[in-house]
């Protein structure tokens, strides 16, 4: 299995269990969350236990609805940002992430940065912010945004800002 951590601050963003699209020359990953039930479940196993003279005390049930990626991966979600916010910390991310880049990889991503911003900006009102586990404000964001309403989650993700790890 593969795991991707985020480049400067090491948090676990994202797995291979989860595929991904590629966009603006690979700059933004587009990963599908999906909503699902975490928690006790009511198991049918067919006994009847007021035929039985018993009664029926069903299940304790805990069960609440979480997006899958934020579960799995811990992301806690920041206040959104306005325009002049993103600006902000786009620049400062292009900033620490370029010098941690390969050469090949700094010009794929120098190349590409800009379109994949302004679509991010374009989503601006839409998206919903999410960092790592430490919520270290210098790391990588992870944008959510619901797709033609759509009622699951896609998320996006700065690739370059990403590092492979085998587990």
């Amino acid at each position: 299995m593969l795991v991707y951590q985020d480049l400067l601050t090491g948090d676990e963003l994202l797995s291979d269990s989860f595929r991904y699209d590629e966009l603006f020359e690979g700059v933004l990953w587009e990963v599908a969350g999906k909503w699902v039930i975490q928690g006790a479940i009511d198991v049918d196993i067919g006994a009847n236990p007021s035929a039985e003279g018993g009664e029926d005390e069903g299940v304790d049930d805990q069960a609440q609805k979480v997006v899958d990626i934020v579960d799995t991966f811990r992301l806690q979600e920041q206040p959104a940002y306005d325009k002049k916010q993103f600006v902000a910390w786009i620049k400062k991310y292009i900033k620490n992430l370029t010098p941690k880049l390969q050469p090949e990889q700094q010009d794929v991503f120098k190349k590409n940065v800009e379109a994949a911003t302004k679509f991010l900006l374009s989503k601006l009102s839409d998206l919903q912010f999410f960092v790592g586990e430490s919520m270290h404000d210098d790391g990588s964001t992870v944008f959510a945004y619901y797709k033609d309403g759509a009622t699951d989650p896609t998320f996006l993700y700065f690739a370059h800002g990403l590092k492979e790890v085998k587990c």
